[in-house]
């Protein structure tokens, strides 16, 4: 759907008699149709009737007039969803829908989502814009500004948490345009866009354990073992270990969902975690940045880094820890061992570690092949 409140845009469409629309309420819709460079309205009411009305008096640059003209109509026919419009900032929308969360007793989401927008938002000249002018280019130049230091996944993350919330406001009653904030993600290079993964190896991942403090270290082992991601490890509690399986949980799709698995150890595994869930509560974190507080994807992250500077103070060529590499890439090399050296096949792997085929296609497609050709070995033997 196109953008119609930016002119380039609208210049760029093809010339044709059906016109573009765009949406501005439940059933209504503001239309332009390109060649004669005409604005109209339409909108469908409770009885399902569709009604049509041209904007003649409109320019066709004057996208403002066209929109409010088009509210003007609605309005008469009864078709404002909401008791009045509301024309704010984009803050003031965002805390509509805070609101909302709240009043639908989901207070958690509006904590998680407050954070996000804190963070995002409200420290950035973006919150004090009118949400009703507010363009793509003003968007985008936002998103630009919270690129440093950040990877593609986590800035993805912060937009679908405002887009959200601003098209909940829309429903909710402020005047804005949503295709100004419909933002095509940024190409993300973790494991699930099917990037490329970083493998670290054996020597390499035993000098980064040995390297980190000890509580940090014993995060990464745990990574090791299972394969789990940093997040899920770093929520599991003593009680999600029985003696054989860890269970790890993590949230995932629009809208994400809890997926939960049970991984089961190996000796060496089961060893470890005895060790760690030793005379400990069932509710206590397994894993903790101190003893006590638990970990946050920054501070593991943190120590991470600074375990892999100590490592390459003094390591030369393979031994180096790569710059690109992190906590996840323990992940990555579990995965790939478990293809390439034990021979276990992908629909396996992709349970025990919480993926799916296909990004064990995308990442890991070179171990598949010989795997496979192992497989159908054992079944030539077997006949």
């Amino acid at each position: 759907m196109p953008d119609l409140s930016r002119k380039k845009e609208r210049e760029g469409l093809a010339a044709r008699r059906e016109p573009y629309w765009q949406r501005l309420a439940a059933g209504a819709y503001l239309g332009f149709r390109r060649g004669p460079d005409t604005w109209l309205i339409r909108y469908r009411g409770r009885d399902k009737r569709q009604q049509y009305q041209a904007l003649e008096a409109i320019s066709s640059n004057d996208y403002d007039g066209a929109k409010r003209a088009a509210e003007e109509w609605c309005a008469s026919l009864g078709a404002a969803a909401v008791r009045r419009a509301v024309r704010g900032s984009i803050k003031e929308a965002l805390e509509t829908y805070l609101a909302d969360l709240k009043r639908h007793g989901r207070a958690d989401a509006a904590k998680v989502a407050l954070g996000q927008y804190k963070l995002a938002v409200y420290t950035d000249a973006l919150a004090s814009l009118e949400l009703e002018g507010a363009t793509k280019d003003d968007f985008l130049e936002w998103r630009d500004r919270l690129t440093e230091g950040r990877k593609p996944r986590s800035l993805n993350r912060l937009v679908r948490a405002v887009v959200a919330g601003l098209n909940r406001a829309v429903e909710l009653g402020h005047l804005g345009n949503p295709a100004a904030w419909r933002l095509r993600p940024l190409a993300d290079d973790t494991e699930d866009d099917g990037g490329t993964a970083v493998f670290l190896s054996p020597g390499q991942r035993k000098a980064l354990i040995a390297a980190a403090e000890p509580f940090a270290a014993a995060l990464l082992r745990s990574l090791e073992l299972t394969g789990g991601r940093p997040k899920e490890l770093a929520a599991a509690t003593v009680g999600d270990y029985d003696g054989e399986s860890l269970r790890l949980a993590h949230r995932k799709g629009r809208p994400p969902k809890l997926r939960v698995r049970h991984v089961v150890l190996s000796a060496e595994g089961v060893a470890f975690f005895d060790e760690q869930t030793k005379d400990r509560l069932p509710k206590a974190r397994i894993f903790t940045e101190d003893g006590s507080r638990a970990w946050e994807r920054h501070t593991w992250a943190e120590q991470f880094r600074a375990a892999r500077d100590k490592v390459n103070e003094e390591a030369r060529g393979k031994d180096r820890i790569p710059a690109e590499a992190s906590a996840y890439s323990f992940r990555h090399a579990r995965i790939s061992e478990l293809l390439q050296l034990h021979g276990i096949d992908p629909l396996t792997v992709a349970a025990q570690t919480g993926t799916s085929l296909r990004m064990i296609e995308q990442a890991y497609h070179r171990f598949i092949a010989s795997a496979m050709r192992e497989k159908l070995a054992a079944i030539k033997e077997t006949t």
